[in-house]
């Protein structure tokens, strides 16, 4: 009987199970095998194991026999070798990462969304900074090469991609193009099919599983060029002529995976292009530190290209601020907006113009609390209070999936009066609607909008002028052209500002810059209203004067005065539990006093903050503590944990999490 090394699809972290197999395997087979009482997945890492210490050392009636080899399913070389490298930087189940990343195979396939390019000549003549750029990437089309385009919002930055794409498809290769979030897939899709010769696939939630595996196997037996438009997720479709890889507002938080694999899709694409020596190309108004500063080294400086002026006759929106302490009693009813926003949205609308209002919250109040008493009305799942819905009049948790009637008066003293506390954008469009009751608002956020279909008709309605005004959060911040829009109001921002994340700062900039952006992208009188009560905060010059420049300097300092990327390299260790009484002593008096003798013994420059609880402690019945670890040497690091995973005694009611290079650090 032949051996064979397989990673199996479960939780646990090793080098694969051994199983006996008879017929011909190959690495990269998928096959199903025994696990205990049941059935699972694995992928073959290796065969003839027959030799292996581990094989000599187990009693052969404990290795069991593969089922089956599971027909169509091998992985190519170069994706086993990327998800090697995925369980090994993440501190993951190579098992897990392989089969959370497959789309799952269905036996009756839906009908596949596919899209034809027409093929169009462009419609603007590419500028010369454009055609500067797209010359000086092509040199390095047939090779790995990490490419920056740091271009200001409305700069052309698609043009670039276009010819660099056509280029690509032209020379009989496919391209994978990567995108932050889901609602920017149809003004892309319609771009792309309008000035492309190839077929377009898009790749996002909302398509069913058999979709997604129709689309993989496609990707690993087409021999004609093709276009994946896609999200996180699709950096992992196996295109097998993969000719580039473009990544479109790369600084975007949305490409880091937060639950199971807490993998940055932007570092996974730069590894697959680097495997299959093919070239990278990022672009972003806003680009992450860590990526800006890692091309402002002499070596990176020649890949990095700069544009600082809008594309065709459009100007950069001028921003103003808006004081919102300076208010009186008349404001009271129009509140949280001032005056002087209304004013200006209401000139706007006279001249036939449409108004995006912007604000990151959801719902109608952040909270309520009784006048009488204070009581607030707290999730019994989360340590957070409940958010209030005015339409539904509800109280819900964002958090979990918990929600409750609002009620008619206190629960602890009975008094019927409770008041609202903050707002969020079905507060802003209440007040709207009483302001201009005779102009069509609406919102554009994830609790009005909640599938693909509602997204494209809410943007089309937009586009086509059906819609007045745009009360929307984040999913309006970015990429988004629209063609009416020279006034963006920008509110709540202040929240933001006072987050307690090293990141917070930069976090605020991108938003207040990508959110600007989409005023006055095809004119000259573009117009940006801030409203806040922190109108000295330096913050706000910087983005009044659209200096990346001074912002990017100023960060660095004091990202190098607290160790923060990208001076160290980061990870968080996250300890969860229902039993708040066995977590906090297993973490404080455990876990914490072997990781600082490990480092104090053998890894002398990582640094070690916490443990703490986190900044929502419980979530959904878990109570979760972090440790926060820092070091320049990305080696120590790693080393770091796999010696504290090698010496950690596992408790059946705690679990823990690695996460590298994190983005969420509460």
């Amino acid at each position: 009987m032949r051996v064979a090394r397989i990673a199996v699809n479960y939780p646990i972290k090793n080098n694969g199970l051994l199983y006996h197999y008879q017929a011909n395997l190959n690495r990269g087979d998928v096959v199903e095998v025994p696990l205990g009482k049941r059935k699972e997945l694995g992928c073959v890492i290796s065969t003839d194991e027959s030799l292996s210490k581990e094989y000599l050392d187990t009693p052969k009636e404990k290795i069991k026999s593969i089922i089956q080899v599971m027909p169509d399913s091998r992985l190519e070389e170069s994706e086993l070798q990327l998800f090697e490298w995925m369980a090994g930087y993440y501190h993951y189940s190579l098992g897990q990462v392989i089969f959370d990343c497959l789309p799952n195979s269905l036996k009756r396939p839906r009908a596949l969304d596919k899209t034809y390019g027409e093929g169009k000549d462009l419609e603007f003549i590419p500028n010369n900074r454009q055609q500067y750029i797209t010359e000086e990437i092509r040199k390095g089309l047939n090779g790995f090469n990490r490419y920056l385009v740091h271009g200001v919002t409305g700069s052309g930055k698609t043009a670039i991609y276009l010819d660099l794409i056509k280029k690509t498809l032209e020379g009989g290769k496919s391209v994978l193009f990567l995108l932050p979030e889901i609602n920017l897939t149809p003004q892309f899709t319609t771009t792309f099919s309008r000035y492309l010769k190839a077929t377009i696939f898009s790749y996002h939630s909302e398509l069913s599983n058999s979709q997604k595996y129709q689309i993989w196997q496609m990707a690993r037996t087409t021999k004609e060029p093709a276009l994946i438009l896609g999200v996180r997720s699709s950096v992992f479709i196996p295109l097998n002529n993969l000719g580039l890889i473009v990544i479109d507002e790369e600084h975007d938080t949305s490409f880091k995976q937060d639950d199971r694999c807490p993998y940055n899709a932007r570092d996974v694409a730069t590894k697959k292009a680097q495997l299959l020596k093919i070239p990278l190309v990022m672009g972003s108004a806003t680009p992450s530190l860590e990526t800006f500063s890692a091309f402002h080294t002499e070596a990176g400086k020649t890949n990095l290209f700069e544009i600082k002026e809008r594309a065709g006759n459009a100007f950069l929106p001028s921003v103003e601020l808006i004081d919102a302490r300076e208010k009186s009693d008349k404001e009271l009813d129009i509140w949280p907006l001032v005056t002087r926003s209304v004013s200006a949205i209401r000139e706007a609308l006279a001249r036939n113009e449409q108004v995006l209002v912007f604000v990151n919250r959801l719902g109608f109040a952040n909270y309520m609390q009784c006048r009488a008493c204070g009581h607030q009305f707290n999730c019994p799942n989360c340590s957070v209070t409940l958010r209030f819905y005015r339409r539904k009049n509800i109280l819900a948790c964002n958090h979990c999936e918990y929600k409750e009637p609002l009620p008619n008066q206190c629960p602890k003293c009975s008094c019927l009066t409770l008041t609202h506390k903050g707002f969020g954008t079905e507060k802003i469009q209440d007040v709207l609607v009483k302001l201009f009751p005779e102009k069509v608002i609406e919102r554009f956020d994830r609790e009005e909008i909640k599938t693909f279909g509602q997204l494209e008709g809410r943007l089309n309605d937009f586009h086509k002028g059906k819609v007045d005004l745009m009360v929307g959060t984040q999913m309006l911040s970015k990429g988004h052209n629209f063609e009416k829009v020279k006034l963006v109001l920008i509110l709540g921002i202040d929240s933001q500002l006072n987050f307690p994340d090293f990141r917070s700062s930069e976090r605020v900039y991108q938003t207040l810059t990508q959110v600007s952006g989409r005023a006055g992208r095809f004119s000259q009188d573009g117009r940006v209203l801030i409203q806040t009560l922190n109108v000295e905060n330096k913050l706000f010059d910087i983005v009044k004067n659209h200096d990346f420049d001074q912002f990017y300097k100023d960060e660095l300092k004091i990202r190098e005065l607290c160790e923060c990327p990208p001076f160290k390299r980061l990870a968080m260790i996250h300890f969860s539990s229902r039993f708040q009484e066995k977590l906090i002593p297993h973490v404080s008096e455990q876990v914490g006093p072997m990781l600082r003798s490990l480092i104090w013994s053998n890894f002398p420059d990582v640094t070690i903050l916490g443990p703490r609880p986190a900044h929502i402690e419980k979530k959904s019945n878990q109570f979760t503590w972090s440790i926060l670890l820092k070091s320049k040497d990305l080696a120590q690091l790693h080393n770091l944990l796999k010696t504290f995973e090698m010496n950690h005694k596992f408790q059946s009611s705690i679990s823990y999490k690695i996460d590298i290079d994190p983005y969420n650090m509460l």
